[in-house]
């Protein structure tokens, strides 16, 4: 079965978008302007851990993911400043857009018990954040052992103006949200 890239869904759906934003000039409608990966690795001094969660996370967004340390020391938690806490990876261009296809071709409906996700995933910027609790669904770690599970959120970065123009956005391209009854 043929599907529509992400690109071709948004050229397709400026048409309509023009009518119910109301703008008249194409250069002002929402776009996507990157793609954020983020991923905690629940433990500061796991070593072991922490290479899993950046291999892992490597494979699934097609780039080396950065490490981000923690801002400051919590001895409660045993944490001290600037240990590594988690991952992050940021998609421009092609590998957005590439990135994009597989999650909404691929992966959503590979999510298990998937009916959609809340339009309250979009903040009042216009970028939308979704949590995904297990990596497996993405076809690139599925062999993977099963302990080895770790979740991770993805914000989609646009230039809508506010939380209104956003979702419209998200529609107009296909973005599954829950049907409200």
């Amino acid at each position: 079965m043929a599907y529509l890239s992400i690109q071709k869904k948004i050229e397709k759906a400026g048409k309509t978008l023009k009518e119910e934003l109301g703008i008249k000039n194409v250069m002002a409608l929402p776009k996507i302007t990157k793609v954020v990966i983020n991923s905690g690795t629940g433990k500061a001094r796991d070593k072991k851990r922490n290479e899993l969660v950046s291999d892992r996370l490597a494979k699934i967004v097609g780039q080396k993911p950065s490490a981000r340390g923690s801002k400051k020391s919590i001895a409660s938690f045993k944490l001290r400043e600037g240990e590594v806490i988690g991952y992050a990876a940021t998609l421009r261009g092609k590998r957005m857009h590439d990135f994009l296809d597989r999650l909404f071709n691929v992966t959503f409906p590979r999510i298990r018990d998937f009916k959609g996700f809340d339009a309250k995933c979009i903040d009042e910027l216009g970028n939308l954040t979704v949590g995904i609790k297990e990596h497996s669904v993405f076809p690139e770690t599925a062999d993977e052992d099963i302990k080895d599970m770790f979740g991770l959120a993805i914000t989609i970065v646009t230039t809508a103006k506010n939380k209104k123009s956003a979702k419209v956005f998200f529609d107009a391209i296909g973005f599954p949200f829950k049907k409200i009854k």
